[in-house]
């Protein structure tokens, strides 16, 4: 049998181990999933003290439960480690490392270049390399050049190279890794035909594109479409404010419409490790051929100016009633990126928290779901209330609604509060209710 057949026997057997790296929210995920459906895996990550506690059975992701690892640990169908040297025995390796935007908003590819050559050092002949990362088109071809056919292994024959994007959306109780269709691209035609056979053994469908540069760019449409919507939305916000219209009103009535149009709402900013940042890969990239990417850029200006809106709203409201934002007591309803997620990344939150705290302010946070401060803001804010009373929300000057999570006591906040500014819609307009 050739090690083309032979994979495919071994794949479907699950007689191999796969090396999930990097352990977050998309690769814990994954990780659980491959375990779960009987497969032997093995996940990495640097950072030694989570691997620690993911050993012991410890989540620290809100939307994973610690259950369902201590199962898989249990059955011996997973473990953890921080010592690459560990991979060297699996055959598979998917990675699932960060893929942040520099100084100057251009690709950082660093964690995904070092996870690459990690892997090239270990390979051998008939493994698999999937990357998941989010990337600009041509990443893949590029980086299996530079660390796997330098070692003389080709793909197709030697090894197989795939490229399949994550589409986790945490909080999300309808979508799961494993119902969420999959994108698959790979090096050559044998190599996507292995990458269909690993991911069709835990997830409902798999849609194969032509290669991993289809594949790499439709990740980055996705999240462009949702980027220059959203942008549109968070325009219209405020002028839909100086026009006296509820812009929540408007999006409600449009979604009624059965056909050509996708409701997108406004908020306090882009967080989240996708929409603020993956468009940007493509627009870099396009530079790379004499084009500019004028919706990506705009969209981005717009979004990224929206926690400066939701402060001089706040001024704007405070004024009215002969109030000035400095020594203002505040308090800041959620820091993370969306509701009903511990997730804090890019979180508009924490550029409000930093504007605010340049003005003078007395800073306080309430989050029901998120049970801590990133070191950026720790040292900025004067308490993070960890249960709500009717006194303590009678304190503030201003209460700012800036993640919706459903654990939250909106009407109690209602009654008790001097004035709100909600960047979220869960209240009607009224005479201490102010929209930004």
């Amino acid at each position: 049998m050739d090690n083309f057949n032979l994979l495919k026997n071994k794949i479907k057997t699950k007689s191999l181990s796969i090396c999930i790296i990097g352990q977050g929210y998309i690769g814990l995920p994954l990780s659980l999933a491959f375990a779960d459906c009987g497969f032997k895996v093995l996940g990495y990550d640097i950072n030694e003290e989570k691997v620690q506690r993911l050993n012991k059975g410890i989540s620290g992701i809100g939307t994973v439960s610690s259950s369902t690892i201590e199962k898989c640990i249990k059955d011996k169908k997973i473990s953890f480690t921080s010592r690459i040297e560990d991979t060297k025995s699996c055959e598979i390796y998917i990675i699932c490392v960060p893929t942040p935007l520099g100084k100057h908003r251009e690709p950082d590819l660093r964690a995904v270049k070092d996870a690459y050559q990690q892997v090239a050092n270990n390979l051998n002949k008939n493994d698999v390399v999937c990357l998941e990362s989010t990337t600009y088109p041509g990443t893949t071809e590029e980086l299996y050049q530079d660390y796997i056919y330098a070692k003389g292994l080709e793909a197709g024959e030697d090894v197989f190279v795939i490229f399949s994007p994550e589409r986790e959306d945490p909080g999300n109780k309808k979508f799961s890794t494993t119902n969420i269709p999959k994108i698959l691209g790979g090096v050559t035609q044998k190599c996507k035909e292995i990458g269909y056979q690993i991911y069709n053994s835990i997830i409902d469908e798999v849609v194969l594109v032509k290669d991993c540069r289809t594949a790499e760019m439709t990740k980055l449409l996705e999240n462009v479409h949702r980027c220059v919507n959203i942008g549109l939305v968070n325009e219209l916000k405020p002028l839909a404010d100086i026009m006296d219209i509820d812009i929540y009103e408007v999006i409600k009535a449009a979604a009624t419409k059965p056909f050509g149009f996708v409701p997108y709402y406004p908020g306090p900013g882009l967080g989240g490790h996708c929409i603020p940042i993956d468009p940007f890969y493509l627009s870099w990239k396009a530079k790379e051929y004499g084009m500019n990417t004028r919706f990506i850029e705009l969209a981005g200006e717009i979004n990224k100016f929206m926690p400066h809106y939701v402060v001089s709203k706040l001024i704007e409201v405070l004024n009215t009633q002969e109030k000035a934002l400095k020594n203002s007591k505040i308090l800041v309803v959620g820091i993370s990126y969306k509701k009903n997620i511990d997730d804090i990344r890019e979180s508009p939150a924490i550029e409000i928290i930093n504007l605010l705290s340049k003005q003078f302010c007395q800073i306080s946070v309430y989050d029901p779901i998120v049970n801590y401060l990133p070191n950026s803001i720790k040292k900025l804010t004067h308490q993070k209330i960890k249960v709500l009373s009717k006194e303590e929300l009678k304190s503030y000057d201003g209460i700012l609604i800036i993640t919706d999570h459903d654990q939250i006591d909106y009407d109690m906040i209602k009654t008790n509060s001097k004035l709100i500014i909600d960047t979220r819609g869960r209240y009607e307009v009224a005479t201490n209710i102010f929209r930004a």
